[in-house]
This record gives C-alpha cells, sequence and structure tokens, in this order.
C-alpha cells in the first residue's frame, strides 16, 4: 500500500510541463504526444515490460484528468457517455485525454499479448483492444485537424494513428496493409527529425529505428527475400525490435532455417560423417555459422553475452533432444553396445558428443569474453571509493568454469581415442590453468602476501614454458586462445614488483649494501629475524594459599543440649 501510495503521489509530477503549456506563442494548442507517451511509459512499468502497471497508472491519470477538466462521465449510480469533441476543445489537456484513453487499451493489448502465450483464447481480446486504442489514435487525429491546434501535433497525431493502426494490421498479419501503416508513420517522424535540432530529433530517431523491424518483417512476408538479411542484421542490436516483434523475428529465423534444413542430411567432423535426422538437430547446426557470425560482428560486451546465451539455449534444447532420441531407440543403443565393443561409438552417439563439444566449447568462449571485460575494468583506475569493482576473485571463478568445461571435452565419448584432440584439450587446459594462477597470485598480492605470489608467479611461468614448448606441433590450436607472450611479460613485471616490494620497508634509509652489486643480490633476508609481540597474560591466583583468614567461631550458631526439658519447653512454648 505504501508503495502504490508513492506512485501515485509520483504520477502527479509527472510532465506537468505539457498540461500546463495550455497555449502557445500564437495561441494554438500544442501536445507533445511522442515525448508524453515515452515519458510515461518509462517511468511507470514499461522499463521491465510490465504492462499492467502502466494500464494502471494510465486509468489514475484519465480520473484526474476529468476530474480537472470537469469532464465527467455521468454521476456513482449510472453511467453517461461522453465525448471530447472539437467545440469543447479549449486546452491541451482534452487531447491529452484521449490520448491517455488509446494508451491505455494499447498497454492492455500488450498484457493481453504476453498471457496469449499460456492463453491462446485471449488473443480474440487483443485485437479487440488494440482496435480500440487505434479508434481513439483517430479520434485524436480527428480533433487536432482543429486550426486551433498546432501543426506540430497535427503531424505527431498523424504518425500516432498510423502506428496503432499498422499493430492491428500487422497483428492480423495483413503484411501489406500494415507496412503502409508504418511507412506513412516512419516518414512523418523522418521529417519532424529534420525540422528540429539534433537534440529534440533524438527522440523520433529512436521511434524510426524501433518500426523499421516491423518493415522488414512485413516486407519479407509479402515476398522480398533480400529482407531476412536485414532482420539478421537487426538482430544483433540490443533490443531487437523489442516484444512483440523480437518473439516475430526469432520465430521467421527458425522457420527460414527449417525450409533450409530439408536439404541437409549429413554433418562431418573431426574426419567422420554422421547423418542427422533430427530436425531440431538440422535447424541448430544450419544456424550456428550465422550466431557465430553475429557474436563476432556484435559491437558491445551486452550483445554478445545475450547472443552467447542464445546460442547456449538452443544447443541444450538440440542436445535434449537428441538424448531423448538415443534414450528411445532401442536398435541404437543396441549398435551402441556393439560399437563400445570394437572401439566405435554408433551415428547417434557422435552427434551428441559433437553438439556436446559446442555446447562446451560455447562456453569457453563466453566465459574468456566475460574474463576479457573484467580484465579491461580491473586495470582501470578506482574512481568511486564506495563502489565495488572487479577483483581477480572474479576472475579466477571464470577460469574454474573454462577449466571444468575443458574436463569433459576430454571424456567425451568416441574421442577417447583421437589422441591429436586429446592433447589439443591438454595444451588449452594449460593456458587457462596459466591465468587462473596468475589471477590467483593477484588476490595474494592485494592482501600483501609476498612470499605466495611469488611461487604463483614462478608456477605460472612453469605453465607457460609448457605451453610454448607443446605449441610448436599445434599452431592452428592457439589461434583462439589468450597469447601467453603477453602473459609472460606481465608476470615477469610483477616479479620486479614483488620483489621491490619489501624494500619500501627502509625507503627513509639509505644503506650500500656491497651485496646488491653481485651476481646474486640478497634484497630480502630469508627467513625473517624474529620479533616480540605482545602475548596474552596468564593469571595464577598465588596469594590465596598465604592469606590467614580470622576466625568466624562467634558468627556459628552453637547447638545447645536442652534434653527432654527443652523439648517440652519448646512444645509448651515456654522458655521462648
Amino acid at each position: 500500500m505504501l508503495k502504490m501510495a508513492a506512485e501515485q503521489q509520483n504520477e502527479v509530477k509527472i510532465p506537468q510541463m505539457e498540461e500546463n503549456k495550455k497555449n502557445s506563442i500564437d495561441g494554438s494548442l500544442g501536445l507533445e504526444i511522442l515525448q508524453i507517451i515515452k515519458d510515461s511509459q518509462q517511468q511507470h512499468g514499461l522499463r521491465h515490460g510490465d504492462y499492467q502497471r502502466y494500464r494502471g497508472y494510465c486509468s489514475r491519470r484519465l480520473r484526474r484528468l476529468r476530474k480537472t477538466l470537469g469532464f465527467k462521465m455521468g454521476n456513482r449510480h449510472k453511467f453517461t457517455g461522453k465525448k471530447v469533441t472539437v467545440e469543447l476543445l479549449s486546452d491541451n489537456r482534452h487531447l491529452l485525454l484521449v490520448l491517455m484513453e488509446a494508451e491505455r487499451a494499447w498497454s492492455y493489448a500488450m498484457q493481453l499479448k504476453q498471457e496469449a502465450n499460456t492463453e491462446p483464447r485471449k488473443r480474440f481480446h487483443l485485437l479487440a483492444r488494440l482496435r480500440k486504442a487505434a479508434k481513439h489514435g483517430e479520434q485524436l487525429e480527428k480533433l487536432c485537424e482543429s486550426p486551433r491546434v498546432d501543426a506540430k501535433t497535427k503531424l505527431e497525431a498523424q504518425a500516432y494513428t498510423a502506428y496503432l493502426n499498422g499493430m492491428v494490421q500487422f497483428e492480423l498479419q495483413e503484411w501489406k496493409s500494415a507496412m503502409e501503416a508504418f511507412n506513412k508513420c516512419k516518414t512523418i517522424y523522418e521529417k519532424l527529425a529534420s525540422a528540429f535540432t539534433e537534440e529534440q530529433a533524438v527522440l523520433y530517431h529512436q521511434r524510426v529505428e524501433e518500426i523499421s523491424p516491423n518493415i522488414r518483417y512485413c516486407a519479407y512476408n509479402i515476398g522480398d527475400q533480400n529482407a531476412i538479411n536485414d532482420l539478421m542484421q537487426m538482430r544483433l542490436s540490443a533490443g531487437g525490435g523489442g516484444g512483440m516483434m523480437a518473439e516475430k523475428l526469432e520465430a521467421l529465423i527458425t522457420q527460414t532455417r527449417a525450409k533450409q534444413a530439408a536439404v541437409m542430411s549429413e554433418v562431418e567432423w573431426r574426419g567422420r560423417t554422421v547423418p542427422v535426422r533430427i530436425d531440431k538437430a538440422r535447424i541448430f547446426l544450419l544456424g550456428l555459422a550465422d550466431n557465430e557470425a553475429a557474436i563476432i560482428q556484435a559491437d558491445n560486451e551486452e550483445t554478445k553475452e545475450r547472443l552467447y546465451e542464445s546460442l547456449l539455449a538452443e544447443c541444450r534444447d538440440t542436445i535434449q533432444a537428441v538424448r531423448e532420441e538415443l534414450r528411445t531407440d532401442v536398435k541404437q543403443r543396441e549398435r551402441a553396445a556393439e560399437g563400445a565393443d570394437s572401439g566405435k561409438v554408433s551415428n547417434l552417439q557422435y552427434l551428441h558428443s559433437y553438439l556436446t563439444y559446442i555446447k562446451l566449447w560455447t562456453v569457453v568462449r563466453r566465459n574468456e569474453s566475460m574474463a576479457h571485460a573484467l580484465q579491461a575494468k580491473l586495470k582501470e583506475p578506482q574512481t568511486d571509493e564506495n563502489k565495488r569493482g572487479p577483483r581477480p576473485q572474479d576472475l579466477i571463478r571464470l577460469y574454474d568454469i573454462i577449466l571444468q568445461s575443458l574436463a569433459e571435452l576430454s571424456s567425451l565419448q568416441g574421442l577417447e581415442e583421437d589422441h591429436t584432440f586429446q592433447k589439443e584439450v591438454a595444451l588449452k587446459t594449460l593456458v587457462y590453468k596459466a591465468y587462473r594462477c596468475f589471477y590467483i597470485a593477484q588476490s595474494y598480492v592485494l592482501v600483501k602476501k609476498w612470499s605466495e605470489a611469488l611461487v604463483l608467479y614462478e608456477r605460472v611461468l612453469k605453465y607457460t614454458r609448457e605451453v610454448q614448448s607443446k605449441a610448436k606441433s599445434f599452431n592452428n590450436s592457439l589461434k583462439d586462445l589468450p597469447d601467453v607472450q603477453e602473459l609472460i611479460a606481465e608476470v615477469s613485471a610483477e616479479k620486479y614488483s614483488l620483489q621491490a616490494a619489501p624494500l619500501s620497508d627502509r625507503l627513509d634509509h639509505f644503506r650500500l649494501d656491497p651485496t646488491l652489486l653481485s651476481k646474486q643480490p640478497n634484497l630480502v633476508q630469508f627467513p625473517p629475524d624474529f620479533q616480540p609481540i605482545p602475548c596474552k597474560p596468564l593469571f595464577f591466583d598465588l596469594a590465596l594459599n598465604h592469606v590467614a583468614f580470622p576466625p568466624l567461631d562467634d558468627k556459628v550458631e552453637q547447638k545447645g543440649k536442652g534434653g527432654i526439658t527443652g523439648y517440652f519447653r519448646g512444645f509448651f512454648g515456654f522458655g521462648s
């Protein structure tokens, strides 16, 4: 309740500037339609995809506007419909009233769109709400045709109505009509952007970018086969068109791959060709090259990580489909048992090993990409001391996952006798062990454990020497791995820094030590001299045995000898 009250209190502060700007300089009415809806959506739920919260905000704002304008819809006992007409148009808040009605219907439609994934019957209600939103948009456009409204507001109302009509036709899969509506909306926003300064045009350009994937999707469904390439490029963007468009785009890409997968019958890996009869595996393997190319072309780490997660999710689903086929196909299991006796696994098991290899190697590449980003942040100077920055421990965790994935790679079925593969995995394991050991040493440096860090740096150099000696016969195996030569240079610099660290204890005193000029200079005395430290005291009560306590005889009660007389005296109350 407190949270809801706080939200409602903050709503009063939402762009009041637009509501208060009733008239422009020439006396005409104006309304920043796109600015208002974008600000409201970002501040009331749509930043997190919460359409229900935004719908509630629209309802509450409508109630406040009607109360302020005196635009009542009957009383508490009876509802009386009332529309905003051109004759009533004396304040820009009348335009805002119709705009909020359209936004409320649109947000309800988007909420139903999310719920329709599990409840298909809600799709009918979704279409009804979208049509109602488009109807309110047309009413807003008709009101803006009044001579009292300025030219900019008229254009924005036309673009907004075209967008809502395009959404209705898009959901009805009327691709040609939807494309015409979206193109009209795009043209208006582009003209508005060219008429204002760069700062004012940013919002219009963002809207054009949101509409472009819908236009290309409509073009593809109409018959433009070249549009699929543009859609694949749009998929690289962080939003991918956002919400409904992102789902449509993923479905389109899967559908296109399914058509191409019909001609794919086999795959070759490490000199062995295996047939691919599972449709899900065909679709995945066909799109593997496109997914890897998209990851390479990604322009930021956030997009790259999102694409990695998408690829891994698709790979896991494919492996699950192959695993179920392995369980249900009894003949394949019998062949696998016979193949195990002869040292060769079945084709289906080998396909499973290939897909598992793709998954594990993708995990390695994803964590290596994350490690590169953390390494760059680790070298940056820390500006805010209160904010927790990256630490070497974060990188150690990433390299642990990489080493675990490499250990699983070496145990894949069908590759136990592939000595070349096993040697390549062992070489990659050495490289990542060296990097993991390096960051463990860095963590010891932070807590000033110089000797432990120095030992670990020596271990890093040992790993790198092994890599260099074994890499001569595997030139192609190191092209996707971090450069160990850079690591050697960095370790050498860190070692010199560590060896000089103990000298900080005597920086204020000059001392000419002849041993420093010899071939084996002794910079640090090892083992170090003992130094006295305070210890916890032990207390013993030695005085207790020598203390003479005073006699307490007079304090102790003497027991008298009364006999039977005393007994009777006490019984009858005498002598008390």
